[in-house]
C-alpha cells in the first residue's frame, strides 16, 4: 500500500533530489551490481528517482525497466534522461522470470513493515534464475517519518537477512555505512548484494 504523504514529499522535491543526488552514476555499489547482472540483461529500477542510475545502466546496454511511485520522479527521469520511466508501486510488480536484475537502491525502506515480506517475494518471482538483486536500506529498528514526512520502515542486519533469505534470496555481500540524505540527516544504511537460486 502506497503512503501518500511520502509520495508527496516526492513530488514536491524532485528537482531539489535530483541535484543532490546527482553523483549515483559514480556509486561504487552500482558498478558491483552491473558486473553481476549479464551482459545486455533486463533491469528493474525500482524507486528509479530522477533516473540516473537507469540511464548509467542503460548507457552500458541493458535495457531498463525505471519505475517510481511519484509521477514528478517520473516525468524528470524521462524529461532528463529520454528512459521511458514509468509510475508503478511496489504493489504493482507482478511480473515472473522476467528481470535478468534488480535495483532496489534506498526504495524499499518507504515500504511498511507489514507488506515488506510480500514486496521481496513478488520481486523474486520477478527475477530469472541466476539473477541479481541489489537492496539497500537504512539501519535501525521499528518505523517513523522524518522531518520532511517521509514514512521509513528500519531493520537491523539480521532483521533484513532473515526477510531476504525467507524470500528465498542468497546473499552474496553485505557492506555497510552512513550518509545524509535529502533531509539532512546523518543516517547508517546497509547494502546486501544477492542472487535467485539457478534452475
Amino acid at each position: 500500500m502506497i503512503d501518500d504523504e511520502t509520495i508527496a514529499v516526492y513530488n514536491r522535491q524532485a528537482e531539489a533530489y535530483a541535484e543532490r543526488f546527482q553523483g549515483a552514476r559514480s556509486e561504487p555499489a552500482l558498478a558491483t551490481f552491473i558486473a553481476h547482472v549479464k551482459p545486455g540483461g533486463h533491469i528493474l529500477d525500482l524507486g528509479c528517482g530522477p533516473a540516473e542510475a537507469s540511464a548509467f545502466m542503460r548507457d552500458k546496454g541493458f535495457a531498463v525497466d525505471a519505475v517510481d511511485a511519484s509521477a514528478e520522479m517520473v516525468r524528470l527521469a524521462s524529461e532528463t534522461h529520454n528512459i521511458g520511466a514509468r509510475q508503478a508501486t511496489f504493489d504493482d510488480i507482478h511480473e515472473v522470470d522476467a528481470y535478468d536484475g534488480i535495483w532496489a537502491n534506498f526504495s524499499l525502506l518507504h515500504a511498511s513493515e507489514e507488506n515488506f515480506p510480500g514486496h521481496l517475494s513478488a520481486l523474486y518471482r520477478a527475477l530469472r534464475p541466476g539473477g541479481c538483486f541489489h537492496i539497500a536500506m537504512k539501519l535501525g529498528t521499528g518505523s517513523k517519518r522524518d522531518s520532511l514526512g517521509r514514512y521509513y520502515s528500519f531493520y537491523s542486519e539480521p532483521e533484513l537477512s532473515g526477510h531476504l533469505s525467507a524470500a528465498g534470496f542468497v546473499i552474496d555481500d553485505i557492506s555497510k555505512g552512513e550518509g545524509a540524505g535529502l533531509a539532512g540527516s546523518v543516517d547508517p544504511w546497509i547494502v546486501m548484494r544477492t542472487h535467485k537460486q539457478p534452475v
